[in-house]
């Protein structure tokens, strides 16, 4: 009976949407200058983690290496 009561709890509902909101989104396509714009900022994101992950990386080995 317990068990039934968990499971019930769980179930997730429909939710309507309200008449005045729509909820669906056009997205429009980016302009050349965006692109470059999200591509240079992605490509900062990659090289700042590869150097957090080198520096993790020789960290790492440091302490593996005997004394």
């Amino acid at each position: 009976n317990s068990f039934h009561n968990i499971l019930k709890i769980k179930i997730m509902g429909l939710i309507k949407e309200p008449r005045e909101i729509d909820f669906s989104t056009k997205s429009e396509p980016w302009t050349e200058k965006e692109l470059l714009e999200f591509r240079q900022i992605m490509q900062s994101i990659k090289d700042k983690n590869a150097k957090k992950k080198v520096r993790l990386l020789k960290l790492k080995k440091r302490e593996l290496e005997p004394a």
